[in-house]
C-alpha cells in the first residue's frame, strides 16, 4: 500500500485559503501534532485533542466541498487517513503494553498473596 503524503507547498496552499480548506490544514496539522505525541506517548493529550480535531472536522464538512477544491482535498484527507492509520498503530502496541504491565501486576500481586498466606515455621 502506497504512502499518502502530501507535498509541503500543497499543505502551505490549503493552509493559506480561507473556510473549509483552513479547517482542514488545521485538522491535518493537527493530525500530524496528536501523532508526534503519540510517538511521546502522552495518550491523555491525544484523547484530548482527539475531541477537538473531531470538531473541526464536523465544521469542515458541514457543507459540501466546492469542486475547485476537490482535489487538494482528496491529497488533504489521504494523507490525514494515513497518519491516523500510524496513530492507530500505535495505539494498538501502547494497549497490548499496557495490557502485559497489567498482565506481570495481577501475576506479582498473586504471588504476593501466596507467600503471605504461608504459614511461618
Amino acid at each position: 500500500m502506497g504512502v499518502a503524503v502530501m507535498e509541503p507547498q500543497a499543505l502551505t496552499d490549503l493552509a493559506e485559503r480561507r473556510g473549509q480548506c483552513t479547517l482542514l490544514a488545521n485538522v491535518l496539522m493537527m493530525t500530524q501534532q496528536m501523532l508526534d505525541i503519540a510517538r511521546g506517548d502522552d495518550w491523555h493529550q491525544v484523547a484530548s485533542m482527539e475531541s477537538e480535531r473531531r470538531a473541526l472536522l464536523n465544521e469542515c464538512f458541514a457543507t459540501a466541498v466546492s469542486p475547485e477544491h476537490s482535489e487538494i482535498f482528496s491529497e488533504a484527507l489521504a494523507a490525514m487517513l494515513h497518519l491516523n492509520e500510524e496513530l492507530v498503530s500505535l495505539l494498538d502496541t501502547a494497549k497490548a503494553e499496557a495490557a502485559a504491565r497489567h498482565s506481570g501486576q495481577v501475576n506479582t500481586r498473586r504471588q504476593i498473596n501466596q507467600y503471605l498466606d504461608v504459614d511461618p515455621v
